[in-house]
């Protein structure tokens, strides 16, 4: 049962939870009194503090379950130029813990602070993360061009003023790879005289085009991003982060400048399916070979910062917890224990919606695991 499981993780819950509620209070603040005055010193707050959050998540897969990554450039003047120029990134989407990985990746590189997303809308009313991705800029959408069109044009726009190097990332796949799906995407590719695709799906190219013609003056850069798990490891997953399930993920990245990119809708949006069809031949490469070529970026190892930020915050969370129990006797009487114990069942219930929002659907997991192991 999931929830007996993210009862395992409930330290960890319980820090990210108290410090998620006072990062979205700060944040409601800043919104209301300090944007009205200064965007660019609400964005820097706002980055500082939600990159506090984000820290925790990192200290999971970091120090909780063991994610292994390596880093593979086709340049290394990509690695160099990483986190310090704005970009566009565009992984593929395998799985659900695609964005943690960006997450992990933006914090090896100093931008975790400025990490932006476009993701499905629904996310945004999930507890704690949903509002403080809000707050934190990333651009939510419906998924249906004629509702998103003008909310991500001028969601782009905004972006034009960001104070610190920024990196979008857009799945632009628009859903994860399960084998239902990358059947329908092989049906529609063959019945469009497309490249049939055997690792990815056929990508939604409109937001991308839309991105790139309206940032190409300031975004000097797009990061092809290829995620692969190694041969005999799980597909990540949160509820396998939570059970301490060890993965290996490597990554190849490959730095295109913007001024590579075609002017036209209809060229912009051919080169985009022409990198997934590049992408999709060295994925399966990569399940021969069981690694990417090009040169290794060198790894600093596990963040120092993120076990520092959740040690301190849990530390913070527990003497609190101990001081209102010590205010008010809750310990001492059965209605103050009842709050107790009400309190820890709410961690548990909050970890376990993400989980039921995360998760595959049981056949598309046990499918995307087989083919994990075949790799």
């Amino acid at each position: 049962m999931e929830a007996t499981k993210t009862a395992s993780c409930l330290p960890f819950g319980i820090a990210f939870i108290c410090t998620g509620i006072l990062v979205n209070l700060i944040q409601a603040t800043c919104f209301l009194i300090v944007r009205p005055l200064s965007k660019t010193l609400f964005r820097r707050i706002n980055g500082a503090v939600t990159e506090i959050l984000w820290l925790h998540v990192i200290w999971l897969m970091d120090w909780w379950s063991g994610l292994k990554v390596q880093l593979y450039t086709d340049h290394m003047d990509t690695y160099r130029l990483m986190g310090k120029e704005h970009a566009i990134l565009m992984p593929n989407h395998m799985c659900d813990a695609d964005i943690l990985m960006v997450w992990l990746l933006a914090q090896r590189f100093g931008c975790l602070r400025s990490a932006l997303m476009v993701v499905k809308k629904s996310s945004k009313y999930l507890p704690i993360y949903g509002w403080a991705s809000w707050f934190f800029e990333f651009i939510f959408l419906d998924r249906s061009w004629e509702k998103d069109e003008h909310y991500l044009k001028s969601s782009l726009e905004g972006l034009k003023d960001f104070p610190r190097p920024f990196w979008l990332t857009m799945f632009v796949e628009g859903t994860r790879m399960t084998e239902d799906k990358l059947l329908a995407a092989q049906e529609f590719a063959a019945s469009r005289g497309l490249p049939v695709p055997r690792n990815v799906l056929v990508p939604r190219t409109k937001g991308f085009v839309a991105a790139v013609k309206q940032m190409r003056y300031i975004v000097p850069a797009v990061y092809d991003v290829t995620f692969a798990v190694s041969k005999g490891h799980p597909l990540p997953s949160l509820l396998r982060i939570f059970e301490r399930q060890p993965s290996e993920v490597k990554i190849y990245i490959k730095r295109y400048s913007m001024k590579e990119l075609p002017e036209s809708d209809g060229d912009i949006a051919q080169w985009c399916k022409d990198r997934f069809v590049e992408k999709d031949a060295m994925l399966e490469e990569f399940r021969a070979e069981g690694t990417f070529g090009g040169k290794e970026i060198p790894d600093g190892g596990r963040s120092l910062q993120s076990l520092l930020v959740y040690i301190t915050c849990l530390c913070l969370c527990c003497v609190g917890i101990y001081k209102f129990n010590q205010a008010y006797s809750l310990s001492s009487t059965w209605k103050g224990n009842a709050i107790l114990a009400g309190g820890l069942a709410m961690v548990v219930v909050v970890g376990n919606i993400f989980v039921e929002y995360t998760k595959l659907p049981k056949r598309a997991l046990i499918a995307a695991a087989a083919k994990a192991n075949m790799n």
